[in-house]
């Protein structure tokens, strides 16, 4: 989801990538639910709609990613940039650069915090579309350093969720969260082999890993995540006032 000047009406805010491509991760083709399903799609899309509200409005990661996208000249705007879906799959969401949109799977996101999780996530890879130019389609390490990033800085590898996962107690677990996390993730949206994801993520892996913009550091619970916050809300004043 990139930035554009000011002045372009909603639907042509954010810059659009230089070639077309299938959808990140692929959508469905639009179409009419199913009669017998029409009262649980629904409920799941408003469910889905509350859910991305309140993330959007409370967590401090994203209000942090948002005042990001701000002062980098890529405003978000909850109705044209966010897209309540059915997937397919076991995908949580994706950031769709061909329609600068970040797709919310309202058919697998199963609480809150897993809202709050993927709408970071993906406010991430938003964010990294905004300030640089990158080559989602073509260059596998473009993408495998925004999954870095993303994995890094959205919570994804937190200790809370790992020992959910019944990872931990390794060495540097966090980086080899990281590192699992994003090979998965370029797996789950490129058909290239296991082993061409590890060299892509091998390759970039520290430079991408120590690149905490915009939280300043690696933000492991909300509590950094607000003192992330203040603190680039006094560098973007303390910027605007020289």
């Amino acid at each position: 989801m990139a930035g554009a000047a000011d002045g372009r009406g909603a639907g042509e805010q954010l810059r659009q990538p230089p070639v077309a491509c299938q959808a990140f991760p692929e959508r469905p083709a639009p179409g009419k639910p199913e009669q017998g399903f029409l009262s649980s799609f629904f409920s799941s899309h408003q469910k889905c709609q509350l859910m991305l509200l309140k993330t959007l409005q409370t967590n401090p990661y994203v209000k942090l990613l948002l005042d990001a996208m701000k002062h980098s000249g890529c405003a978000v705007n909850r109705e044209r940039h966010f897209s309540c879906e059915d997937c397919n799959g076991n995908v949580s969401g994706g950031f769709d650069a061909s329609m600068s949109q970040i797709v919310l799977c309202q058919n697998n996101i199963r609480n809150q915090a897993h809202m709050n999780r993927v709408v970071t996530h993906e406010l991430i890879h938003a964010f990294d579309h905004c300030r640089a130019h990158v080559d989602w389609f073509t260059n596998v390490r473009h993408l495998a350093c925004s999954e870095i990033r993303a994995a890094n800085l959205s919570g994804d590898c937190s200790l809370v969720n790992e020992i959910f996962r019944l990872h931990f107690g390794l060495k540097q677990h966090h980086q080899t969260c990281v590192r699992d996390r994003a090979i998965l993730s370029i797996l789950a949206v490129r058909n290239i082999s296991k082993e061409v994801a590890e060299k892509a993520v091998d390759e970039v892996f520290e430079s991408c890993f120590n690149d905490h913009e915009p939280f300043g550091r690696i933000p492991h619970n909300k509590t950094y995540a607000k003192y992330a916050h203040r603190d680039f809300q006094n560098r973007d004043r303390y910027y605007s006032n020289i």
